[in-house]
C-alpha cells in the first residue's frame, strides 16, 4: 500500500469590530520534507477580498486564479462589485465541484475568505467539501489549528480592534509554529477593513528555537 504525502499549515481568521485579520505561516511541506520556506498563504483576490490557503498547493493555486477571474467577470458583466456572500458562494461552488471530480491525484483546499462590501466586513470558512460558514468570532485551519485554537479560545474578546486582532493572530500562529512541525518559517498577516486590504506583516524566521 502506498502512503499518501500529507501537507500541513496554520491559518487564522479573526473578526474585529473594525475589520478582519487573516494570518498564516510560511512553510510548505510534502510528507516530512520542507519544500518551501517562503510560501505565501494569504492572497489578495481583488480590491475587496482576500483568502488564506490550506491543503494541496496546486488546487489552491488553480481555484484562486479561477476565483480572481470570475469575480472580475462578474463585476464587468453587472457593472457593480460583488458582495462578500457572492464571493463566498462562488469559491464554495468551485470547491464543491473539484472535490467531487474523479482524479488520479485528488486535490483538497480549504479557504478562509475575508471581504468588504457595502454591508461591512465579513469572514467566511470555506471548507473543502464546498460548505460555507459565516464566522462572527475566529477560525483556524490546517495541521497547526489545534494549537492556534488554544490561544484563540482563551484570548479572543468580542469587539476587539484590528490592532488587538493582529497581536492575537501573531500569538496564535506563533504558538502553532512552536508545536506543529508542518508549520513554520515565518508569518504573514493581512487586514481587511472598510477602506482597504493591507498586508501588515511579512516576517521570515531564520532560526526557530
Amino acid at each position: 500500500m502506498t502512503q499518501r504525502l500529507k501537507t500541513g499549515t496554520t491559518t487564522v481568521g479573526i473578526v474585529c469590530k473594525d475589520g478582519v485579520v487573516l494570518a498564516a505561516d510560511m512553510r510548505a511541506t510534502a510528507g516530512s520534507m520542507i519544500v518551501d520556506k517562503r510560501a505565501l498563504k494569504v492572497h489578495v483576490l481583488s480590491d475587496d477580498f482576500a483568502v488564506t490557503w490550506a491543503g494541496t498547493v496546486s488546487e489552491a493555486q488553480l481555484l484562486t486564479k479561477l476565483a480572481k477571474a470570475e469575480l472580475k467577470l462578474k463585476e464587468v458583466r453587472t457593472n457593480k462589485r460583488p458582495i462578500a456572500k457572492e464571493a463566498a458562494n462562488l469559491i464554495a461552488g468551485l470547491l464543491y465541484s473539484t472535490i467531487r471530480r474523479p482524479s488520479m491525484l485528488p486535490g483538497v483546499a480549504h479557504f478562509l475568505l475575508a471581504g468588504k462590501d457595502v454591508y461591512g466586513t465579513h469572514l467566511y470558512d470555506l471548507f473543502p467539501d464546498g460548505s460555507i460558514t459565516l464566522i462572527d468570532d475566529f477560525i483556524s485551519s490546517g495541521s497547526g489549528s489545534v494549537f492556534a485554537y488554544g490561544v484563540l479560545e482563551t484570548q479572543f474578546k468580542k469587539d476587539m480592534t484590528v490592532e488587538e486582532g493582529v497581536k492575537l493572530a501573531l500569538l496564535a500562529v506563533n504558538t502553532a509554529l512552536k508545536r506543529d512541525s508542518a508549520s513554520g518559517n515565518g508569518i504573514n498577516i493581512l487586514v481587511v477593513n472598510k477602506d482597504e486590504i493591507k498586508r501588515v506583516m511579512h516576517k521570515e524566521l531564520v532560526c526557530e528555537l
